[in-house]
């Protein structure tokens, strides 16, 4: 047996497993808490009388915090160890969560969800190294791999229909209440379960400062970035100067004598890759999450429980995969069981592109079944042998990478989708338009309507009658070039599995 990079001392398997078991809890509603919210902005907008301008920095402002926190996991299992550090994001979290809930105003609201934030993005990574500092390679880790990472990306899939749920029986303060119960048992899970390690403060003293604050401000300015170029535009003034911090500021980080992220990790090709592939899972699985509800609201005029149940589908394929993705990573190597991953998922992807205005829980169903079968086998062997050939003093400063890859896959993926949505809706618009005089018939086809329905050219008073179809047609053609831009940028995974070739071992060879 291999032996374990923890002390775990006395502790028994069980004790292991129930302590794991607590931190995918607290992971999991950290991850969970995003969907929850997002579903129900308007809800809360009202409630606090927040304008609509700036009601996306409810969910901007948590996002920024858990970037920019992911990356420092690393160093803060170090100074603090696993148990310390666990049990003190939990209580940042849930503390913040009923911050969230008590606020009355607009500052207090975005505050504490920066705070909850920080929490988010110190649980999600550490939930990973975990698998690598808890588990012996093999069985083990595969197991725990799975129970992890599928919890990671059920999390979103639940948000709508529990956010819908939560809105239309309970008010808006249980959006965040609920995560209270599920976080005290994760936190008396981790205190009783988990193995006591000394505290090393000392390591503080090497913290090299002025690499935190370039970290945090390029970060901020690449999240303000992404967030403001689909509307201000991708070279406009505001938008390039905020790119232009991000650089500027990495690269100053990036060149002193001891950065607080070790970028030297890339030096590992596994990680690299691993890091590569995570970041084109980001872009596929998050804006996915993000897209199809986006969808049905916007153009089947969906309330948030009638789009978390159709969402749903997606949940529960991921639950069917996750034991399979056990047994064939025992039975496959783990870079063709990620081809087999990638190229599901791409197709899962694509397979959404051809949508109508009308396409509802049937239309959607498959798609949302191959995504999310395809997930598990992405998710497995990536984070293995990515993580897995590690020393495990690296383990938490490259599960911080790892997971910081995929969570820029995801603002970069939801700014690609907004652009589209933006730009191309109207040039969709003005085209069905046009073609309505030049070619009734096609127009008519396109909007799924009969040539006896379209309006007379010459009356505008008709044309604005069925301005509603154009528009959910054009808004239904946008979605449809963003699923399929996601499916080709989830395919180019396969061509960085066919660069990494053979893998010269498989971490645990398929056995404790």
């Amino acid at each position: 047996m291999t032996d374990l990079p923890l002390n775990l001392g006395s502790v028994s398997e069980t004790r292991k497993w129930l302590g794991f078991a607590g931190l995918c809890i607290a992971m999991f509603m950290a991850v969970l808490d995003i969907q929850i919210v997002i579903t129900s902005l308007s809800v809360i907008e009202e409630a606090l009388d927040i304008g609509a301008d700036r009601m996306s920095w409810i969910q901007t402002s948590y996002l920024i915090a858990e970037i920019i926190t992911i990356p420092l996991t690393g160093l803060l299992m170090r100074v603090l160890s696993l148990k310390r550090l666990v049990l003190f994001a939990i209580t940042l979290f849930t503390a913040a969560s009923i911050g969230c809930a008590l606020s009355t105003t607009f500052a207090q609201l975005v505050t504490f969800r920066t705070f909850q934030g920080m929490g988010a993005g110190i649980l999600i990574p550490t939930m990973f190294s975990a698998v690598f500092l808890l588990f012996r390679p093999g069985q083990e880790q595969a197991l725990a791999t799975v129970m992890g990472g599928i919890l990671a990306v059920i999390a979103p899939t639940m948000g709508p229909v529990t956010g819908g749920l939560i809105t239309e029986t309970l008010s808006w303060h249980w959006l965040f209440l609920i995560n209270v119960a599920p976080c005290l048992i994760a936190a008396v899970l981790t205190i009783t379960c988990f193995p006591r390690e000394p505290l090393q403060l000392g390591l503080l003293k090497q913290l090299d400062v002025a690499s935190l604050i370039f970290l945090a401000v390029s970060l901020a300015a690449l999240e303000i970035g992404l967030k403001e170029a689909p509307d201000q535009g991708w070279l406009s003034p505001i938008t390039l100067a905020l790119f232009g911090t991000f650089a500027a500021l990495t690269w100053l980080m990036v060149i002193r004598p001891a950065p607080v992220v070790d970028f030297s990790l890339f030096k590992d090709r596994y990680l690299a890759y691993g890091c590569g592939l995570s970041f084109i899972l980001g872009i596929g699985l998050i804006g996915s999450v993000y897209l199809l509800p986006v969808f049905l609201a916007l153009v089947r005029y969906m309330g948030p429980l009638e789009i978390g149940l159709i969402i749903l589908v997606t949940g529960i394929a991921q639950l069917v995969s996750a034991p399979l993705s056990v047994v064939l990573d025992r039975l496959m190597t783990p870079r063709l069981l990620a081809i087999i991953g990638f190229g599901v998922f791409a197709a899962g992807l694509a397979m959404s592109g051809f949508e109508t205005r009308e396409s509802g829980y049937n239309e959607l169903f498959w798609a949302q079944v191959v995504r999310g079968l395809a997930l598990g086998f992405c998710i497995v062997p990536v984070t293995r042998f990515a993580l897995g050939f590690l020393p495990a003093d690296k383990v938490s400063d490259a599960s911080g990478l790892y997971n910081l890859s995929r969570a820029l896959g995801g603002v970069i993926g939801i700014a690609l989708i907004d652009t589209l949505l933006f730009s191309r809706s109207a040039e969709h618009a003005d085209r069905i338009t046009d073609m309505m005089t030049a070619d009734p018939a096609a127009a008519a086809s396109l909007l799924r309507i009969t040539t006896d329905e379209l309006p007379d050219p010459e009356d505008p008073t008709g044309l604005l009658g069925i301005m509603d179809t154009v528009q959910e047609t054009a808004v239904t053609m946008a979605v449809n070039e963003a699923w399929l831009m996601m499916g080709a940028i989830t395919g180019l995974a396969l061509i960085l599995l066919w660069r990494l070739g053979p893998i010269r071992e498989e971490p645990g060879a398929g056995k404790d």
